[in-house]
């Protein structure tokens, strides 16, 4: 049987990205979004099945998982690439909009977590990744909103690490620092080559930590391009 991969938080860049290339390793991919019509065109690409599903929302995320076992099997790597990007400064932050943030970047990937761990602590095997930032690790200016639930993220994917790697799962965390081409890639600010985050180059490094020997598995890494400050 194929192998099944869900991502949770699916748009037009690096989860796109993530989903061709699993598609082409030959898995069953599951596409997860709030809105599905965004997907449609990548779903025909991949042959991939969409699946409409807020991620902060315990009830919709438990009901996710049992349609992608039911339809594609249980998932061996589920990759949890939801984000909010309100910002601002500390004195005009909407709280209600604060809190959102965090739902949808941190308290989802806790829910996402726990039903993929449920479903793979009975195969005793499979991958749990989630997909950070710069903010995850290095907060800046007027970037509160995102960089609280980013460190959570974090927090998340350690604990999960020490927590199921002894049980044959792998969690990993991966620090995106640096902006994603195309998205990031205006007019006349290209810059040197390869300025910017190739997403096809960032879902080749989640399929290779996906595929790591767990004699030697990552639980975190840092992607950057090559112009990128520490």
């Amino acid at each position: 049987m194929p192998e099944t991969a869900l991502i949770v938080g699916v748009g037009k860049g690096l989860s796109a990205s993530i989903s061709r290339r699993l598609a082409r390793e030959g898995m069953q991919v599951g596409l997860a979004a709030r809105n599905t019509e965004k997907l449609t065109e990548l779903a025909t690409e991949t042959g991939a099945r969409t699946y409409a599903c807020d991620a902060s929302d315990a009830a919709a995320v438990s009901r996710l998982f049992g349609m992608v076992e039911a339809e594609l099997g249980i998932p061996g790597l589920v990759v949890f690439n939801a984000s909010d990007r309100y910002r601002g400064s500390i004195e005009t932050l909407e709280p209600d909009l604060v809190w959102r943030s965090y739902e949808q970047s941190a308290f989802s990937g806790f829910l996402v977590a726990q039903a993929a761990a449920r479903c793979m602590l009975r195969t005793g095997r499979g991958s749990i990744f989630f997909t950070g930032a710069t903010a995850s690790v290095k907060a800046l200016p007027n970037s509160v909103p995102f960089a609280m639930p980013k460190f959570a993220l974090r927090a998340l994917a350690q604990a999960l690490a020490r927590e199921l790697s002894p049980k044959n799962i792998h969690v990993a965390h991966f620090v995106i620092d640096g902006g994603i081409a195309p998205s990031w890639a205006r007019p006349g600010e290209e810059g040197p080559p390869d300025r910017w985050l190739r997403p096809d180059a960032i879902a080749e490094t989640y399929l290779h930590i996906h595929r790591q020997h767990r004699s030697a598995w990552t639980w975190e890494i840092e992607l950057r391009p090559w112009t990128e400050n520490f």
